[in-house]
């Protein structure tokens, strides 16, 4: 943390006679403050640090009080009666979120939380880390918008039994948001896109991206409602359950998602419910043979209804429990198989929700799942789950995000229904100094499929460590290695390298 100063450059900068004047003023705000209250203190120290002059006793040959000599006043008296503030935004330029820095995407939150595509997210519920929070952006009407765009030079080195597989690659990456200011309700649009290009060696380039809006309607002080749409692509890993062996290029996996809801606070009673509808569509498998295969079999649309209800012990806890029915239909009635994978599924859950201000914040809920197959060749998929994402700042500059998932991966082997799988993951960052921050993340991942199947469960672990060093404001310099080691139960093992530079510039 960049030291405290108690007097600003400006301040210092003041001639002689008015610094005097400027010590002479602290001196009677000191004695005002002093002879205040507690909560009263704080109040009237807020107020003095906006007026040119202050409230208290001043000297009556002296003239109005400059901005510099209030601000160092300001600063000069704690705002607790005690300890100086611990905050010094002039100072500090802030700790760069997951996504934040664009282009060094060795890291990201979507790689740490799942091994094949999620169907639904926990709730909506977001790492605090992801935030973009000192980059000031650029005013566009009632918008602030913050864009960024960056560059990686990357290695990358895979290992499956004794094969192995190097490429280099360049990484383009573009970033941005537009969040509406208005005075009731809030528009928040988000969206990133990555390129690759390889530079040498071999091995499937893996271009992503992403885009969501959400809507927030204020229709009264106790009713919430809000829309949402997106889109995002992604490219399936070799190491998928659904990979086809021996590819050139796996299936590109496009997602539309619609959603809507609203909250309501009956008092000590807080209910909501929303829908959620998501289309999911596969690109054709480029096989090595020159031929491309099919996926259109896995195309599918899948809604979800949930409904909660929640009593609040206090402002800060809230247990609550939830019920959802959900329906996945195929665009094919068959697969290329012959299967009928269209389902319904069913869900409880039990939770609680705690929210301790900036320190602690979040959810964890406990419950158990129900995927029902239109197949009666396919097994009903059952499992207890757990989903989850808590917050948790320790200390002034360091920050940890835990998250907690339950998905389900349906398969498209012959006689398999698929797969839940359950990941726990975590992000810590830890500012070093004002303009260094480092980051560690790691996941893991227990797929589990039902007895008897010929699929094998598999565990995948992710591990990742980073830096960012703020050269300015507004460019950054980023450095990223991680490890990723997938272990089927039977099979070979398969592992990936990487390790990336680049340079990112935010506005």
């Amino acid at each position: 943390m960049a030291p405290f100063h108690f007097l600003d450059t400006d301040a210092c900068a003041l001639r002689p006679a008015r610094a005097a004047m400027a010590i002479l003023l602290l001196s009677s705000v000191c004695l005002t403050v002093l002879a205040l209250p507690g909560a009263a203190r704080a109040q009237a120290v807020e107020e003095d640090a906006g007026d040119a002059d202050l409230a208290g006793p001043q000297d009556p040959t002296a003239g109005p009080m400059s901005p510099q000599a209030a601000g160092a006043a300001a600063a000069a008296v704690p705002a607790t009666g005690g300890v100086a503030p611990a905050t010094d935004d002039a100072d500090i330029t802030g700790a760069i979120g997951d996504d934040a820095v664009v282009g060094g995407g060795l890291l990201r939150d979507q790689d740490l939380i799942r091994s094949n595509l999620r169907e639904t997210s926990v709730d909506g519920l977001r790492s605090a880390l992801a935030d973009d929070d000192d980059v000031p952006g650029t005013p566009l009407g009632t918008f602030t918008l913050k864009p960024s765009i960056g560059q990686t030079v990357n290695s990358e080195t895979t290992r499956s039994g004794d094969s192995r597989e190097r490429r280099t690659y360049t990484e383009t990456g573009l970033k941005g948001t537009l969040t509406s200011d208005w005075s009731r309700h809030q528009l928040s649009i988000t969206g990133e896109g990555y390129w690759q290009r390889n530079l040498s060696g071999t091995g499937e380039t893996k271009p992503r991206a992403d885009i969501d809006a959400a809507l927030r309607l204020d229709i009264s002080r106790d009713t919430i409602a809000t829309l949402r749409a997106g889109y995002s692509f992604d490219r399936e890993d070799a190491t998928d359950p659904n990979a086809i062996d021996g590819a050139e290029t796996q299936a590109g996996v496009n997602q539309y998602s619609l959603g809507a809801g609203i909250e309501h606070d009956f008092g000590i009673l807080r209910g909501s419910a929303k829908v959620d509808v998501n289309r999911l569509t596969y690109s054709d498998v480029d096989l090595s043979s020159g031929t491309a295969l099919s996926q259109k079999d896995r195309n599918r649309d899948v809604g979800t209804l949930t409904t909660r209800i929640g009593y609040e012990l206090s402002p800060a806890l809230i247990p609550f429990i939830e019920a959802s029915i959900g329906r996945g239909i195929y665009e094919l009635r068959t697969d290329s198989l012959g299967y009928s994978r269209s389902y319904k599924t069913y869900s409880g859950r039990a939770g609680v929700e705690a929210d301790l201000g900036e320190k602690l914040k979040g959810e964890l809920a406990l419950g158990y799942n129900t995927y029902r197959f239109n197949d009666a060749r396919l097994k009903t998929l059952n499992g207890a789950t757990i989903d989850g994402l808590v917050n948790w700042s320790p200390q002034r500059g360091t920050d940890v995000s835990t998250g907690l998932s339950t998905t389900l991966e349906p398969s498209t082997t012959s006689g398999e229904s698929g797969a839940l799988a359950y990941t726990l993951s975590s992000r810590v960052t830890h500012e070093l100094r004002s303009a260094l921050v480092a980051r560690l993340s790691n996941s893991l991942t227990f797929r589990n499929y039902p007895s008897g199947s010929v699929s094998s469960d598999t565990k995948v672990w992710l591990t990742g460590a980073g830096l960012t060093y703020d050269i300015n404001r507004y460019l950054a310099l980023t450095g990223d290695v991680s490890y990723e080691r997938t272990t089927p139960d039977r099979g070979q093992a398969t592992s990936v390298a990487r390790i990336g530079v680049g340079l990112t510039l935010r506005r």
